[in-house]
């Protein structure tokens, strides 16, 4: 291999590494936040991975699986595939939706426990939706 390849390759595989190490990174005070909901049984065990995506200026920025432009239901029946074909209105989907809002809000509270998190902004999970055959760019 010549001079040049060599070089070049070294500082392409170079910016690859760059590149993979920043978009895995999480902050340590991330890390912290996402370890302390992984902890917690009754967060631990819901279907959706709640979790902080960042932190900044003491606001944590959540994922979420709903949103206005993603309704509850529509997550839900992702969640749970046997709610498939059962009407927004019908005791189990109003169930679910309880369900599902009490563990976001249990998720934010252990979230907002820590000192360096004065408030949480809740944002949709659009990894989430691509891994389950959603285009959010379509909502």
């Amino acid at each position: 291999m010549d001079k040049f390849t060599r070089n070049y390759l070294i500082v392409l595989s170079s910016l690859l590494l760059i590149g993979l190490v920043w978009y895995f990174y999480e902050s340590p005070e991330v890390a912290n936040l996402n370890s302390a909901l992984s902890n917690n049984a009754e967060v631990a065990a819901y279907p959706y991975r709640f979790r902080v995506f960042k932190v900044e200026n003491g606001v944590a920025t959540m994922g979420t699986p709903r949103s206005p432009a993603f309704a509850a239901s529509q997550a839900l029946v992702l969640l749970f595939p046997e709610l498939k074909g059962v009407p927004v209105g019908a005791p189990e989907m109003f169930a679910a939706q309880q369900r599902m809002a009490e563990i976001q809000s249990k998720a934010g509270s252990i979230v907002m426990g820590f000192d360096a998190v004065s408030s949480v902004k809740w944002q949709l999970d659009e990894g989430w939706l691509r891994s389950n055959g959603v285009n959010p760019e379509l909502l």
